[in-house]
């Protein structure tokens, strides 16, 4: 967004001068008080980041439930709950502490994802007065620990496939859980294998022998500390990462609870055994249901990016204090900083992280409006629910390949366990598979681009989601993106006709923009085109759609990557002018120039990009990584992570 294309070095080219301070309050924004709580917190309990190399497995994850515990009675953890329970009523508010936990272990960061998000949180949305009453309270304050059932050895990300089983027995009443096979079995399941009283089981639910598809019912899984009768529990061991979390193996063998475990905000059985659920269609009812749970994504993508900034502090205070070679003969030897590489290794990660930051501003804003709005919008539920799956798959991919570069950049010092690579790493590695594998949640953006987030996707099982997308909704994409009408638009956004990506300034946001827009409704036309194709050949959707799965990825891909972009280039605009908005345009020309630069290959394919051109962007990032290299370290310190976090003793003292 900067207009000036002069080097650091050139008179017409003037450094901005950064205000840590009032860009630290940009970047925390509403949330800055429980993002000030959170980072106290840390602070008092920074001694787990030793204490997770230093005790064995068992004491250390009784220490990290010591250290959930200690942090819910501040208030922290709840602020997502009803006041009237002992929350603090205010969703957005409880994405932003998440998103600052991450700045500490990570363990206690899932312990408590766990613990509030996914078993507080389905039993929230998913159950009914009764349910908040009985649970909440003990829930909120860390007193009554429980487990999120869902994942099975055999079902993963299909959850509507899952094994397990709940049969009302009308006679009792009562439902019987079972596990009817191995694959039917709850597994990887955090507090399951030491602290869980209940656990939030998602079964298949049987009524009067007919199946009603995936419920969720509240099941005691311990009694008294002992496990309970008829559930068999068996601990995950050892992990990569995370040992701090107790994930463990849940069977069922008939276990028998009553008519009202079941969560039935959404669907009721009756004392006699009639079904009855305000929400006809069965495929409907679980979208709805699984919906309420977006949460946790848009959680878990917050926290990706909250670690690749401890990673990037680390890496970018080294850089300024460990010295290499000599540039000269008889000179000092070079900061690692100053060197061309360095900086094109680093700083369009810095660039990259605070685009995510932006983006994540504008997911947990969707959230909280539509978890807080008096009225339900299904249109709105859908953005959103699209929009937290790709933001969580970019920001969970950023942080593990942040973490990689930043550990290389720091040598061998970074190897050492002693700095926080090793558990970052470690810790942070499953965030891409976790809350939904990344590639399966880009391909459920991609079939909302497609179905253009139509009611009708929600109506459809797997295959006649398939059969829809390659059918009627092809029609709809292929004309809204045919040649003539892209070309259309293309004209439309940017001045200059068909020369606009020759005349179009490299640093102007509408030319950036304009780039990734291109890209995404190429792709999106080019995937309705294949997909057309197969079905006009008689081929079997199912199989057309899965030869076309890396196209739907790239999609998806370029879709997110667009919607970052724009949120970063809002964010910038937004901002006061001064030092810090001109610091931030500069980053954002990096991270889009960049982007564009990563994806040549695809631009040149497709004629948006001469060779010339493509040299130019390299040319441009080089300058951008020069003059963002002065405020780096101001760039990072921005973001607030607090010193004892770091735990970098070889790296920055």
């Amino acid at each position: 967004m900067a207009t000036d294309n002069a080097s650091p070095s050139e008179g017409g080219y003037a450094q901005p001068e950064i205000d840590v301070r009032a860009l630290a309050e940009v970047l925390d924004g509403e949330y800055a008080g429980i993002r000030d709580l959170v980072r106290t917190n840390l602070v008092t309990h920074a001694s787990v980041l030793e204490e997770a190399d230093e005790l064995g497995v068992d004491a250390f994850r009784e220490r990290v439930r010591e250290i959930v515990v200690e942090m819910a009675a501040t208030g922290q953890t709840g602020m997502g709950f009803p006041a009237e329970y002992g929350g603090g009523g205010d969703v957005g508010a409880s994405i932003a502490a998440f998103e600052t936990l991450a700045f500490g272990d990570l363990s206690v960061l899932v312990k408590s994802g766990v613990q509030f998000g996914l078993f507080g949180g389905a039993i929230l949305h998913l159950g009914t007065e009764r349910h908040h009453e009985a649970y909440l309270p003990d829930l909120i304050a860390g007193r009554l620990m429980g487990s999120f059932a869902m994942t099975e050895s055999g079902h993963g990300s299909n959850v509507q496939a899952l094994g397990t089983v709940a049969r009302y027995d009308a006679a009792t009443r009562e439902f019987v859980i079972t596990t009817p096979d191995d694959g039917a079995r709850k597994d990887y399941i955090g507090n399951a294998a030491r602290h869980a009283e209940l656990a939030v089981v998602f079964a298949q639910l049987e009524v009067g022998g007919t199946s009603e598809g995936v419920h969720a019912f509240v099941v005691p899984v311990r009694v008294g500390g002992e496990t309970a009768p008829g559930v068999r529990i068996e601990d995950d061991g050892r992990k990569m990462g995370l040992n701090g979390v107790d994930n463990g193996r849940i069977r069922f063998d008939d276990v028998r609870v009553p008519r009202e475990a079941l969560l039935d905000r959404f669907a009721g059985v009756s004392p006699e055994g009639v079904y009855t659920s305000p929400i006809e269609n069965p495929n409907r009812r679980f979208f709805t249901m699984l919906g309420t749970l977006v949460q946790g994504r848009v959680s878990i993508g917050g926290a990706g990016v909250g670690i690749a900034k401890v990673a990037l502090a680390i890496a970018v205070k080294y850089s300024v204090r460990r010295r290499q070679f000599e540039a000269s003969p008889g000179s000092e030897e070079q900061l690692l900083l100053d060197y061309g590489l360095h900086q094109r290794r680093l700083l369009p990660l810095v660039a990259r992280t605070y685009a995510l930051h932006f983006a994540q501003d504008v997911v947990r804003t969707q959230l909280h409006e539509v978890f807080s709005g008096a009225e339900d919008d299904p249109q709105a539920r859908r953005r959103l629910e699209s929009r937290a799956a790709g933001t969580k798959a970019l920001g969970t991919w950023h942080a593990t390949r942040t973490v990689q570069e930043c550990r290389e950049a720091c040598g061998g010092a970074g190897y050492l366990a002693v700095n926080r690579f090793a558990a970052l790493k470690a810790d942070s590695d499953v965030f891409t598979t976790f809350e939904g594998d990344n590639h399966v949640l880009l391909q459920l953006v991609a079939k909302g681009l497609l179905t253009d987030h139509a009611s009708e996707f929600e109506d459809l099982d797997q295959l006649g989601m398939v059969r829809y997308v390659t059918g009627l909704a092809v029609e709809t994409v292929m004309e809204r993106t045919s040649a003539h009408k892209l070309l259309e638009r293309v004209r439309d956004l940017l001045p200059g006709g068909d020369e606009w990506d020759r005349e179009a300034g490299l640093l102007d946001p509408e030319y950036q923009l304009a780039m990734v827009r291109y890209r995404e409704e190429h792709m999106l036309a080019g995937v309705a085109r294949r997909l057309k194709h197969g079905i006009d050949r008689k081929q079997d959707p199912g199989a057309v759609f899965s030869q076309v799965q890396d196209h739907v990825i790239a999609l998806a891909h370029a879709h997110v990557e667009r919607l970052v972009l724009e949120a970063f280039v809002d964010g910038v605009r937004a901002m006061p002018e001064g030092g810090n908005k001109e610091a931030l345009a500069l980053l954002c020309d990096l991270f889009a120039l960049s982007a564009i630069e990563a994806d040549r290959a695809w631009f040149m394919e497709h004629g948006r990009l001469t060779v010339q051109r493509s040299k130019a962007i390299t040319r441009e990032v080089k300058d951008l990584c020069r003059k963002v290299r002065p405020l780096a370290v101001d760039l990072v310190d921005a973001w607030r992570v607090p010193p004892e976090m770091l735990r970098a003793p070889d790296l920055v003292g």
